[in-house]
């Protein structure tokens, strides 16, 4: 016989978005039931942005000490993974979630462990326990990684991020399939600690989703820093026999680990979506301003498609917190949805990229300097570049890359989304000598 509970709210999944969705209903006085299959916290500080981030910090100081030639001396450097290893299981508190899963339930929220699944309206199962939700229930079941149907690949030791950030040494050579934001940081964090590293991507260029100049620089910097990058490749098999040997064409290449990043996904089928009448083949669960996305239920996160990113997962659940709650507030306005690729140097990118503005239907004129133009990018001896999308008088996109390509787009980020009109951006004071000079040559390059 299914034990019923019957609660106010039920969240099914406890990454950043569902925890804090969870945790401010709860203070808010709400009987709310979260549920959560892995470890609540979710992907980004276990396996995703944290534990990168942290790899990255690490492999960029070894990089900084290898400019010291021609800048300030000389320098022998010697990588040892061993201090990030412990770092990493120091930050993760060696993947156990018991501090947030107290912070949860020390709001008087109840924790139940396991997959939930939708089994009809306001209605979720773990197991033989069924929660029902008086007002409904929001879904934040996150994403897996994907895996592609490559001959030979299932059955392997291969790995994902959440492989890569448990390692306990950097692997001797690494074959990285997929040249996305995850595996053009990973791939850059390993080969600084001497791993040997070939990146195959199937699209023509990396960091494909953002502007042609983001993947090209990235890809140029790569091919001096020894990592070999083949792009608009098909990968037809893969081998394993204590070796990976990928192969594509008439060609492969063979290394000591093999490491899959090739997008994430969500299995709407097994959520069981279709109770509530969603599409269960679909990628995605459409959502309207507000998150809803049926009746007594909220969607946030990966799952509605507007971006694999903790910072929108977390931006959706105040707004369904508010909607939950009655609150008043602003609606969903992703027209300056911001996004950072780690990479050295660093890719900021925010709204839309130049091809998106034109398949709109806008009117695009665009604004491009390299860093070097301001004097702080000339000192620095770093590359990258701004480059500005506008339509009208309206800037719409832009992608920013150099040694602090996120904080710069920052500011483009602010111009997007309080719809600062072009012309006023022109005229700003901008501080001297410092790399956001940049932005002032690419607004006098806009034709």
């Amino acid at each position: 016989m299914a034990e019923v509970t019957e609660v106010d709210v039920v969240v099914v999944g406890m990454g950043p978005g569902g925890e804090d969705v969870a945790g401010k209903l709860a203070e808010a006085g709400l009987e709310v039931a979260a549920v959560e299959a892995g470890l609540v916290g979710g992907e980004c500080p276990y396996y995703g942005c944290i534990p990168s981030k942290m790899m990255i910090r690490a492999a960029d100081v070894l990089a900084e000490a290898r400019r010291v030639p021609g800048l300030a001396g000389e320098t022998e450097v010697r990588p040892d993974w061993g201090p990030v290893a412990a770092r990493l299981k120091e930050a993760t508190d060696d993947w156990d979630d018991r501090v947030a899963a107290e912070r949860f339930t020390d709001k008087g929220g109840t924790l139940v462990r396991g997959f939930g699944k939708i089994t009809g309206p306001r209605e979720v199962t773990v197991g033989e326990r069924v929660l029902r939700a008086r007002r409904g229930v929001v879904l934040n079941p996150g994403t897996e990684p994907a895996i592609p149907p490559i001959d030979g690949l299932e059955g392997t030791p291969f790995w994902t991020n959440r492989q890569a950030v448990k390692a306990s040494e950097a692997p001797e050579s690494l074959v990285l399939i997929g040249g996305g934001a995850i595996g053009v940081e990973l791939a850059q964090a390993f080969s600084r600690f001497g791993t040997r590293v070939t990146v195959l991507e199937g699209r023509s260029r990396l960091l494909g989703v953002e502007e042609p100049e983001a993947g090209e620089l990235v890809g140029k910097v790569f091919e001096e820093e020894g990592i070999d990058v083949r792009t608009g490749v098909k990968i037809t098999r893969v081998g394993y026999d204590g070796r990976f040997t990928v192969e594509f064409g008439d060609r492969s290449v063979e290394a000591e680990r093999l490491l899959v990043a090739t997008g994430r996904r969500t299995d709407l089928a097994k959520l069981g979506v279709g109770r509530i009448g969603l599409d269960e083949s679909a990628r995605t669960i459409p959502v309207d301003e507000r998150m809803r996305a049926a009746d007594g239920v909220w969607a946030i996160g990966d799952v509605t498609g507007h971006g694999a990113f903790t910072h929108i997962s977390m931006y959706q659940a105040a707004i369904a917190v508010r909607d939950i709650l009655g609150q008043d507030g602003p609606p969903a306005d992703y027209r300056a949805l911001p996004r950072v690729s780690f990479t050295d140097p660093e890719i900021g990118a925010v709204g839309l990229t130049e091809a998106q503005a034109v398949e709109k239907g806008m009117d695009v004129r665009t604004g491009y300097t390299p860093l070097s133009s301001s004097t702080r990018g000339w000192i620095h001896k770093g590359e990258g570049f701004v480059k500005l999308v506008v339509s009208g008088d309206e800037l719409v996109g832009a992608t920013t890359a150099g040694p602090s390509g996120g904080e710069m787009m920052s500011a483009l980020a602010v111009a997007i989304h309080g719809r600062v009109p072009v012309s006023s951006l022109t005229h700003m004071i901008y501080a001297y000598p410092t790399f956001h000079r940049a932005i002032e040559d690419a607004l006098r390059d806009i034709g």
